[in-house]
Order: structure tokens, then C-alpha cells, then sequence
């Protein structure tokens, strides 16, 4: 009986945690498909600068709930004769909490097209 009990405890408790960890991870996810968008739709355009380009990075960061601010964002341009691509990249941390313990995840995510 105690080990069932044990068991369905250990259990819960990693629904619990997938519940709190998978939605950074989404929402990780989608931000780093919205930078690869970002990044090809701004290079297109030769008057955007960096700060455009941080503009809607943000403007993506915001809508995802991501804790970012224009620091944590690098913009590169990157020209070589007839062709020119953006590159941009985010660093941020996002806190979970899980009942009685939490920590930092960090993500990284960029436009992967440098």
C-alpha cells in the first residue's frame, strides 16, 4: 500500500513538473521560428536598421510573454556583394517554480542564418 501511494506521488509530481518546464520550452520554440521570420523578412528590406530590427524582435517577444529587452538582443548585418541577410539572436532566462524548488532556464535562441 505505502509503495503504491509512493508511487502515485512520484508520479504526480512529474506531471506537475512537465506541466511547469514545457511551456518555456514551447514558447522558446515558437520566439526562435518568429527570429528565423524576423531575420528573412528584414533583410529584404536595405532602410531597416538595427533598431528596427530589435523593434520586431521585441514586438515578437512580447507576444510570446518572453522577459527580453532591447540588450539582450544582437542584430548583425551581414553583406556580401548582391546578397545581404540579417542575423539576429536573444539571450534571456525565464524562472520556474515548482512546488518547493525553482531555478533559471536559459535560452539562446537566434535566426540561424549567419
Amino acid at each position: 500500500m505505502v509503495k503504491a501511494v509512493v508511487g502515485c506521488l512520484a508520479i504526480l509530481i512529474v506531471i506537475v513538473a512537465c506541466f511547469q518546464i514545457a511551456p518555456p520550452l514551447m514558447a522558446n520554440y515558437s520566439f526562435q521560428d518568429d527570429l528565423r521570420t524576423v531575420a528573412l523578412v528584414d533583410s529584404g528590406n536595405m532602410q531597416k536598421t538595427d533598431d528596427d530590427v530589435r523593434k520586431d524582435v521585441l514586438q515578437k517577444a512580447k507576444e510570446h510573454d518572453l522577459p527580453i529587452d532591447g540588450k539582450q538582443i544582437t542584430v548583425q548585418h551581414i553583406n556580401t556583394p548582391g546578397i545581404s541577410a540579417i542575423y539576429v539572436a536573444a539571450d534571456y532566462s525565464v524562472t520556474v517554480n515548482l512546488p518547493g524548488y525553482s531555478f533559471d532556464m536559459h535560452f539562446n535562441p537566434d535566426s540561424g542564418n549567419k
